[in-house]
This record gives structure tokens, C-alpha cells and sequence, in this order.
């Protein structure tokens, strides 16, 4: 038998992959026209079926226990407007902890009542292990295999009534607390209530019309489609819907060796893990923070003023100013020339810059003024300046003295 631990870490698995909760697919209605079955299964037609209804063409009387009752998370207050709210169906894997309920030390259904009420009937024995997949001689050891427990939710299965010697194929809502025996990978085969067997439904595209009587705290928008679980278990972890605690009932088993689990669920068996919630309002969706955006380039044309002005005003692209380092600004009177050397202004021509004195090499009298070096190249005695920047001698070098 798999351990619990092992069962907890394959459901849970389930779970994280993703596979367990989703919208019901779009499966089309198709006629169901197999041997011994007349009537269709249309998706678009479906049977509600309260607890102790037997439906329409129960191969069995009822062999369900007598303490039967809604668990406490699928009771609900109803709803306005259920005829015409919007129907959704949530898929979810037999093997998730909490799907079903029961009673610790109880089985939901009479088993072996069941299996007698079967074969006493050759008609129905063969009908039943028809749709069973298994041969008539083989129904009391096929009931024996299934566990009883309960539903905790409204579930849609496909159901079969047997009428006239035919087997007719349905669409139905099960009410959470029906008693059913399931198999090994968590499936409804069984509904204690009537003994017709059970599959998978098949979910409808589109509009659906809801036939029979609505209970209370129906919600079209809340019902469950049961997928088999990816492995055969070796036990079901249920709730007991006497305490709400959990409960590991062996596969196969009829509650007499029902125990707790040694690793429960890491969640209370009140958690609603059975239905997706929306998000809450109130709760703002995660945003992507959003990458840095590049500097503006310098659109091609644009050219930048030589005499910004306010740096806000300049062009995309162009630079500010540079401002001076402190100690260096030049004086008021600074108009971008030195005030001493050899260059001389024009009057009345303000920022003109004129053409350097033209000195010939081999005037030793005018490099050693410049720079300090005679005609050698030759660092010698610097001459002094007066305030106009000429020679502080008569300006005129010896050599032309006269």
C-alpha cells in the first residue's frame, strides 16, 4: 500500500503543476449508441439530482447509509438568479485531499447490499458490467474494490438509468453529500442512491438547460467535473464531515480501518481548495517594473547656441555650461584676450584679434622679449615690460640702435 507521505507528495504535485483546477473544456455532445444503451448523453441537457432522488431508471433500490448531509463547505445561502447566472464547471483531479467526506468508521454505502441487489438480476447484471467494463461474474468483487465516501461539492458525472432492457445515458448534477463509490484514482463509478454506474461527463459549450429541483444553495457557477487521478493510490485522504478532520480510509475499504493521517494535508480541511477565487479588488495585479529609458539623441539639424541662456530652454542633446571652478573667474573687465603680450588691438575694433608682429629670425632682441631664449636657443636674462607690454628700454633692439 503507498504511504501516505507518498500520497500527500503525488497530489500535491498535481497540484503545483497546475493540472488540477481549470474552466471545462468544450467537449461536443455526442449520441451514445452503444450496445444496450439507447437515448443520448447531451451536454446540453442536464438532470439535477438532490440527495435521495433516485432519478430516472435506477437499477437498484437505494443503499445508501442513512446518515447522509451536505458537508458544511458545500452548504450555502441561495443565490438569486441561478437560472440564469453563468455556469461554469471546475475540472479537478480525483487524487486532491478533501474532495470527498465521510464519517470515520462508516461507509457511506451498503456494498455488499449492493452487489446482492445487482445479480439478482441477470438483465441488469449484464447491463451494469457492460458499462463497467468487467463481466457480470465479476460485479461483487468490482463494488468491493471502490471506496464509499461522500461528495462535498455539486458534481456533474454522466449517468445511466436502465429502463425496458436498455441502459439510457444522461448528463446529472450530483448534490454535495451524495453518497458514491469511487475507484483507485479518486472516480465516481457508483451512486448508492439508485446503483446506476457512473463516468466521466461530458461538459457542454455554451448554453445548458438545468432540468429537476434546484436545492438549496445550488450554484451554477460552482459544480465540479472529476478527471481520474494519474496513478492508482492506495488510500484517499477524505474529511470527516462529523468533526472536520482528516481522515485516510485504505482504498477499497469500508471505513473499518479508517485512521489519521501520519502527514496530513499541509492546509485545513475547511481551506476551499476546490474552486479557483478571483483576485480581490483591492489587491493590485504585479507590475513589471519598467526598464530605463535611453537619453534623448540629439535630433540631426539641431545645433546648440554658443550663449545658452536658461538650461532649460536648451535643444535635446546639447550640453549646459560649464561653470568655473571657484578661484578662477575671470574679471568684469575680461573681454577673452590677455591684457599683456605682444598683440596689439585696434582702436574702435573691440574683440579683434590683429595679426602677431612679425619678427624675423636672428632678432635676438625680440625672442629673448617672448620667451627668454636668444638666437642660440639659449635661455638668457629676460627683459622687463613696462604696462603696454613693450621692452622697458626704448623698445628699439641695440643692434639698430642708432
Amino acid at each position: 500500500m503507498r504511504s501516505p507521505r507518498r500520497f500527500r507528495c503525488a497530489a500535491l504535485a498535481a497540484v503545483a503543476a497546475g493540472a488540477l483546477f481549470a474552466v471545462a473544456g468544450c467537449d461536443s455532445a455526442a449520441d451514445r449508441t452503444t450496445k444496450g444503451t439507447t437515448g443520448t448523453a447531451e451536454a446540453e441537457d442536464v438532470l439535477l439530482q438532490p440527495l435521495a432522488e433516485p432519478g430516472p431508471g435506477p437499477f437498484t433500490k437505494s443503499t445508501a447509509t442513512a446518515r447522509q448531509a451536505p458537508s458544511p463547505s458545500a452548504t450555502r445561502s441561495p443565490q438569486e438568479g441561478d437560472g440564469s447566472a453563468t455556469r461554469t464547471v471546475h475540472r479537478v483531479s480525483g487524487a486532491v485531499p478533501g474532495l470527498y467526506g465521510g464519517v470515520r468508521s462508516e461507509a457511506s454505502c451498503d456494498v455488499e447490499q449492493q452487489a446482492r441487489l445487482l445479480t439478482a438480476d441477470q438483465d441488469k447484471a449484464r447491463a451494469f458490467a457492460e458499462k463497467a467494463g468487467i463481466e457480470a461474474v465479476q460485479i461483487p468483487g468490482y463494488l468491493r474494490s471502490l471506496t464509499p465516501v461522500t461528495l462535498r461539492a455539486d458534481t456533474q458525472v454522466t449517468n445511466h438509468g436502465y429502463s425496458a432492457g436498455s441502459v439510457t445515458a444522461f448528463q446529472a448534477v450530483l448534490q454535495a453529500g451524495t453518497a458514491v463509490l469511487v475507484d483507485s484514482k479518486g472516480l465516481p463509478r457508483v451512486r448508492c442512491a439508485c446503483g446506476n454506474p457512473l463516468e466521466k461527463p461530458v461538459i457542454a459549450k455554451g448554453q445548458v438547460t438545468h432540468r429537476g429541483e434546484r436545492w438549496a444553495g445550488y450554484d451554477p457557477a460552482r459544480i465540479l467535473a472529476v478527471d481520474p487521478g494519474v496513478k492508482p493510490l492506495g488510500s484517499l485522504i477524505i474529511v470527516d464531515t462529523a468533526d472536520n478532520t482528516w481522515i485516510e480510509r485504505t482504498v477499497g475499504d469500508d471505513g473499518g480501518r479508517d485512521r489519521t493521517p501520519d502527514d496530513p494535508p499541509p492546509f485545513e480541511p475547511s481551506v476551499d481548495l476546490l474552486f479557483p477565487s478571483p483576485a480581490r479588488p483591492s489587491d493590485p495585479a504585479p507590475t513589471k517594473s519598467a526598464p530605463s529609458a535611453p537619453a534623448p539623441a540629439e535630433p540631426e539639424g539641431t545645433e546648440c547656441p554658443e550663449s545658452p541662456g536658461d538650461p532649460a530652454e536648451l535643444p535635446p542633446g546639447c550640453l549646459p555650461p560649464m561653470e568655473p571652478d571657484p578661484g578662477t573667474e575671470a574679471p568684469d573687465d575680461f573681454d577673452g584676450m590677455p591684457s599683456d603680450g605682444p598683440w596689439e588691438m585696434e582702436e574702435g575694433e573691440p574683440g579683434v584679434v590683429p595679426e602677431p608682429t612679425q619678427v624675423s629670425p636672428g632678432e635676438p632682441g625680440e625672442l629673448d622679449g617672448l620667451d627668454g631664449l636668444d638666437e642660440y636657443g639659449e635661455r638668457g636674462e629676460r627683459d622687463e615690460f613696462d604696462e603696454f607690454g613693450e621692452p622697458a628700454d626704448s623698445g628699439v633692439p641695440e643692434p639698430f640702435a642708432g
